[in-house]
């Protein structure tokens, strides 16, 4: 499965989609913007990347630069694959997101989950979407 985080207006040099389904693979796109992203739009990425993890499949994540893939990944890696927040941000930023601002936005998305306030980390509970 490959999970497209571009937004479709973006420019690319070919059409993901149909390159990605003529090789025989699923295409999901996501779009995960460079500015405030909205829950649902971690909801449908944790909901994606579960069901690929559920299906034994493996998933190839992208967008231009990386920066989205890892923010985007944040919630997934500590509400449904159990990492700390130090391992989940280490990840994101080996993944190639530069961007501060994305990554406290994923980490304020995993806090709203645990039902938790800004800066008050809990271990209960998975924070489905």
């Amino acid at each position: 499965m490959v999970l497209d985080t571009r937004d479709p207006m973006e420019e690319q040099p070919f059409d993901p989609s149909a390159v990605v389904r003529a090789a025989g693979l699923t295409y999901v796109n996501i779009p995960v913007s460079h500015g405030p992203n909205e829950d649902h739009t971690y909801d449908a990425v944790r909901r994606t990347l579960r069901a690929v993890a559920d299906s034994h499949q493996r998933a190839f994540v992208y967008c231009n630069s990386g920066n989205r893939v890892g923010a985007a990944l944040l919630p997934y890696l500590m509400l449904d694959r159990g990492l700390e927040e130090d391992a989940a941000v280490t990840t994101a930023m080996q993944i190639g997101t530069r961007s501060a601002e994305l990554i406290e936005e994923a980490l304020d998305y995993v806090r709203r989950k645990r039902g938790k306030g800004k800066g008050e980390w809990g271990t209960s509970g998975t924070g489905d979407p």
